[in-house]
């Protein structure tokens, strides 16, 4: 999971779909925080195709899941990932 946020589009795509609504719903429409993929890389300025690689890549991970729904692919981030990254932070804070 790490290796796949290592790279920094990456990072800023998992952080827009954690942030954006809660874990584990799929955010509907422009003004709901839309979380299709053609969405989730407006502003970061990456082609299209580098943006399906680093989708391809999170999901490999296993740090979002995707479906699509008519022409669009909506993607979010299922709650169990989010407590597993927290989880492996909190203990990492209590061995130190």
């Amino acid at each position: 999971m790490f290796k796949a946020l290592s790279n920094v589009n990456r990072l800023l795509i998992f952080h827009r779909l954690c942030t954006c609504c809660d874990a584990g719903t799929h955010c509907k429409g422009r003004g709901s925080q839309v979380n299709c993929v053609s969405d989730l890389g407006e502003d970061l300025g990456i082609a299209a195709s580098t943006l399906s690689h680093h989708m391809k890549e999170l999901r490999n991970a296993g740090l979002i899941k995707m479906e699509r729904n008519g022409q669009n692919i909506e993607c979010w981030v299922e709650p169990k990932v989010l407590n597993e990254i927290t989880k492996f932070f909190n203990d990492l804070a209590k061995t130190k």
